[in-house]
């Protein structure tokens, strides 16, 4: 049986010691065996969670949502490494699309070809249309249609480069407007309603028509889907994702 003392881990792995008594802390990674004299000692079973881990980390997810994924009584390697490797692929394609876009500009900065605005943008509009299907394709076609996705999506290709830069301002005065929304946790209040506004401005880039139906339907699939209530509670703060979804239902009974 394969037997590796914290530093032998951290000598396999790349990983160094203090991060492995961090993960050991917090749950993430705790040793297999304890010697009396308080060493850890890692198996076969902990370095295979160790690689798991850094997989997860390649692709930027949080300690706290590999923790979560791993302790997932479902949770299957095998399908686990199929994702990862799917998610890498696209991860890959999106770093390939940007170093032909660099490459583009470059040319065109030195008068050999010549850049429109759309193509300066189109790799990073690509990535986000193949992020959300990754991440919520099934649901949202569920919900709402393939039809309607499918048009969201050709929204976002046709945006241009000044629509582009709104919808990334648009979510980013969202996200400090409920940071002050969460002080007086009121979804009532005006800053919650601003907050409600911008949503709704925000979907008007993705979405053919509005409808307040609609947007409280994706206000609950925002509260009921794990990864939504991560994204928003993660880039705000937590409460933020209940928050923002009674805030929409206020607003739209407005």
């Amino acid at each position: 049986m394969i037997v590796l003392l914290i530093n032998e881990l951290g000598k396999l792995s790349g990983v160094s010691a203090r991060t492995l008594r961090y993960y050991d802390e917090i749950g993430l990674l705790k040793p297999s065996m304890v010697a009396q004299n308080g060493y850890r000692m890692y198996i076969q079973l902990d370095i295979d969670r160790l690689q798991q881990i850094l997989f997860y980390r390649a692709l930027d997810f949080k300690l706290e949502q590999i923790k979560r994924l791993l302790e997932d009584p479902d949770f299957d390697v095998k399908e686990a490494l199929k994702q990862q490797q799917k998610l890498l692929e696209q991860k890959r394609s999106y770093v390939d699309g940007l170093l032909q876009t660099i490459t583009q500009t470059i040319d065109t900065m030195e008068g050999e070809i010549t850049m429109t605005n759309e193509q300066k943008f189109e790799v990073f509009k690509q990535n986000l249309i193949e992020e959300n299907e990754q991440k919520y394709g099934e649901e949202i076609r569920e919900k709402y249609g393939k039809q309607q996705v499918l048009e969201g999506y050709g929204k976002l290709k046709e945006m241009t480069e000044e629509q582009y830069e709104a919808v990334q301002q648009l979510e980013q005065q969202l996200f400090v407007r409920l940071k002050e929304a969460l002080v007086e946790n009121d979804p009532t209040s005006e800053v919650a309603m601003e907050a409600a506004e911008l949503h709704k401005r925000w979907l008007s880039f993705y979405w053919k028509k509005y409808t307040k139906e609609a947007h409280v339907g994706l206000a609950q699939m925002y509260l009921y889907d794990d990864r939504f209530t991560a994204y928003y509670d993660n880039q705000v703060g937590e409460g933020a994702t209940r928050l923002l979804h009674d805030a929409i239902v206020a607003y739209t009974k407005l």
